[in-house]
Parts: structure tokens; sequence; C-alpha cells
């Protein structure tokens, strides 16, 4: 199984873990917040190199 595919198959579970416990919204706004918080916290130099590696990835 690819790294990507991996991630989504954890996204999904934490997804299903978290509805039950805390509530349908709560879970997407925790499901969708923390990627973009992380995504936020690296400085300029590790957002460039990170959308450059997705876009070379795209074209394979």
């Amino acid at each position: 199984m690819s790294k990507p595919a991996m991630i989504a198959v954890g996204g999904v579970v934490a997804g299903v873990i978290l509805i039950p416990l805390i509530g349908f919204f709560p879970a997407l706004l925790v499901l969708i917040g923390v990627p973009v918080v992380a995504y936020l916290l690296l400085d300029s130099g590790q957002r460039r190199r990170l959308r450059r590696i997705t876009r070379k990835e795209i074209g394979r």
C-alpha cells in the first residue's frame, strides 16, 4: 500500500473513532483543522519544498 493510501486510511479510521466520541461536526473540524494547522506551522522554505514535491508526484 502506498504512503498516501495509508494516510487516507488513517484519516478514515480517526474519523470513525472520533464521530461517536465527540459528534460529527467537531470530528470534521479536527480532521480538517489538524493538517491545516500543521501546514501553517511550517516555515516558508518547508512549505515551498512541500509544494514542489507534491507537484512532481502529480506529474508521474
